[in-house]
């Protein structure tokens, strides 16, 4: 059984906002994190390509970025890249794929795994880099993809100076696709990656041909590699110092376990999927059919970003990579322009800018399922946060402000994306880290693995954490974006978790039994009058009903009600379990599974409608009860009724039962 009304979300003071043609189109439809649609499963080398045109699109300026940051040092420090992505990001994010199987993420994992405020206050940091990641690549992809517009031979002397305006407009008709509707797009990412990824191997293969012609740009690479060193140690050293500059590479694995649910696990398992679903069997053919594709996409990359750092670094000037050469933020667009003509270049560009702007979609798609899922939830943002127009919206400004403060630079904004796409690389090691050390630590003396998998994932954390703090000790700018996602997504939620205090706060409740329900409906609708206890003790009933009948004129029985909390407060909606039962002449109402005591009565208030509702006050400290209502459900229980229901009833006008409350001194 669900919540009396609905209205008690936080929209129902705006009515007549609501009822206004602007309102009604800003929420039509439901809450994002409330739906549950039935996706239909495709085999997962098609479903490879959604993440395709995240992972793939970094083809677009990784390599350019790769040139200004390592230069020589290119090809060796994406070597190491590669290796870190193959022995690193690939077995994390199989072992995410494995816990994670519904597609909720490394993030969902550290939620269960840690829990209480503590778990809510990590996910609200990693929601922070999970941002900074997700909008960088709407903005960055952007920013790109206007860069290959304006430097094509054939759009320059129209476009030339309008990079800004031509990457906000980008963003805004991404932000007019995703306001009409935007529903999964699988053959869609096919047909944009796929021709992307054959013009990349036409590219990178007649590059190749060019460096076999003319041998002598691997003696010039080879002379400025040596340059500085004198051996390989120190060429290795410096190109480990240099791999965190070239982590946005890394970028796609959060994407690949995300889409987890459109991954057919084969005909058996996709037709009893909702059985094996109940029975909470894991759905081992579609974690080894998304673990197939992590693998295939890993490998297509990581061939694709050794030949890119090759040709490029042999191949492209100095000068053309540095800012406002011609290479700069595409130098395979460069290269393709150079060698195979300005028609070829030109098909080229096209196909870049669609997967980069496609790639904005894929993360405009994944903050519309990451913040409904975590921050309505945990009651720390404004319900209009769960409606999808009204979130795009939002988002659609940010992006505008964070194109303006990079001024639209694709150089200037790998920091941040680096450090969003680092944080929850980190945080998804540790959680594959603590998951298996606790399995192992869980397992019987005989069961028990010879060597600890854990171990090898806490080394790969401690990798993640160098290259993360190595790339917010050199790139600080991008931390600082990171940290103001981070304040703001902190800030909203206190503040909305202060706000949405007085909500009902139940999602659902059911009776311990039939004799439970059958007593229920006897005392419904004004039969009743409702006694909220803190002590469950006939003696205290006792001595509070004599008090009552003494003081005030009581027609017809009690009802007590004593509410039993969670030990997690920090949940914000819960599930209430209700017991009732006959003491003499009165009834006996035992609540569990509430996360906060007023809420809970005020909720089975309006769902019993008592006569009169007699509530006590402790007389203690305001301040300090405030607090212990706001975090541990707890306080001053009968004003803090009493003002939840007034704000409930102004929420639902029109009703005339309501009862009379009588606030009494304990």
């Amino acid at each position: 059984m669900r919540t009396p009304q609905h209205v008690s979300h936080g929209l129902g003071r705006h009515v007549a906002f609501l009822r206004s043609p602007l309102g009604r189109w800003l929420f039509r439809g439901g809450e994002l994190d409330t739906q549950h649609p039935t996706h239909t499963t495709h085999p997962w080398y098609l479903v490879l390509w959604l993440t395709g045109v995240d992972y793939f699109s970094t083809l677009g300026y990784q390599p350019g970025i790769a040139l200004l940051a390592a230069g020589a040092l290119s090809p060796i420090a994406t070597v190491l890249l590669v290796v870190v992505t193959l022995c690193g990001a690939l077995p994390i994010y199989a072992q995410v794929a494995k816990r994670s199987y519904a597609g909720q993420g490394s993030i969902a994992m550290l939620e269960n795994l840690l829990g209480g405020w503590s778990s809510k206050v990590f996910v609200l940091i990693l929601l922070g880099f999970a941002a900074t990641d997700f909008v960088i690549t709407i903005t960055l992809s952007a920013a790109d993809a206007s860069q290959h517009a304006i430097e094509n031979p054939l759009l320059h002397h129209l476009l030339a100076g309008w990079k800004m305006p031509i990457t906000m407009g980008l963003i805004a008709l991404l932000t007019i696709v995703f306001l009409k509707g935007f529903s999964e797009a699988l053959g869609v990412a096919a047909v944009i990656a796929i021709p992307y990824l054959l013009l990349n191997i036409v590219v990178l293969g007649r590059g190749f041909l060019e460096i076999v012609q003319h041998p002598a740009v691997l003696a010039t690479w080879q002379a400025a590699l040596w340059k500085g060193h004198t051996n390989w140690g120190g060429v290795l050293l410096a190109a480990a110092v240099i791999f965190p500059k070239l982590a946005l590479g890394l970028s796609g694995f959060e994407t690949g376990v995300s889409v987890m649910s459109l991954v057919s696990g084969g005909p058996e398992e996709d037709h009893h999927a909702e059985a094996l679903a109940k029975a909470g069997q894991p759905p081992y053919g579609r974690i080894y059919a998304t673990r197939s594709l992590l693998t295939a996409a890993a490998l297509i990359m990581s061939v694709l970003l050794i030949a890119s750092s090759i040709v490029t670094t042999l191949l492209v000037p100095e000068e053309q990579y540095r800012a406002g050469g011609d290479a700069s933020g595409r130098a395979l667009a460069y290269l393709a322009h150079l060698y195979l003509g300005s028609t070829f270049g030109t098909v080229y560009d096209i196909a870049t800018i669609l997967i980069l702007w496609f790639a904005g979609a894929s993360a405009m798609a994944g903050l519309l399922s990451l913040i409904p899922r975590y921050l309505p939830r945990f009651g720390m943002a404004p319900r209009w946060v769960g409606f999808r127009r009204p979130l795009v919206l939002v988002l659609f400004l940010i992006c505008l402000l964070v194109t303006w403060i990079f001024k639209a630079d694709v150089e200037a904004q790998g920091g941040a994306y680096a450090t969003g796409v680092l944080a929850l690389m980190l945080s998804a090691a540790v959680a594959v880290a603590i998951a298996l050390h606790r399995e192992e630590s869980a397992a019987p003396p005989a069961a028990k693995p010879a060597t600890r998998l854990s171990w090898y994932f806490w080394g790969v954390s401690l990798i993640f954490a160098f290259t993360f703090i190595e790339n917010v000790l050199g790139r600080p700018d991008g931390v600082y974006i990171a940290s103001a996602f981070i304040f703001c997504v902190l800030a909203v939620s206190a503040v909305s978790r202060y706000q949405r205090a007085t909500e009902l706060r139940v999602a659902e409740y059911q009776f311990a039994n039939e004799t439970s329900r059958t007593l229920w409906q006897q005392i419904r609708g004004k039969k009743v009058n409702l006694v909220p206890l803190r002590l469950a003790t006939p003696e205290h009933r006792a001595a509070k009903g004599e008090k009552i009948r003494s003081f005030y004129q009581v027609e017809g029985p009690l009802a007590f009600i004593h509410v039993n909390l969670l030990d997690n407060r920090s949940e914000f909606r819960t599930s209430l379990n209700i017991h009732v039962s006959c003491e003499g002449d009165n009834y006996i109402i035992e609540v569990s599974g509430a996360t906060a005591i007023a809420n809970t009565i005020a909720y089975i208030s309006e769902l019993l409608k008592p006569l009169k509702i007699f509530l006590g006050l402790t007389r203690l400290n305001l301040m300090t009860q405030s607090f212990n209502f706001l975090i541990w459900g707890e306080g001053e229980t009968g004003l803090m009724v009493y003002k939840i229901l007034l704000r409930y009833w102004d929420w639902t006008p029109g009703e005339d039962t309501r009862p009379l409350i009588f606030l009494i001194s304990e």
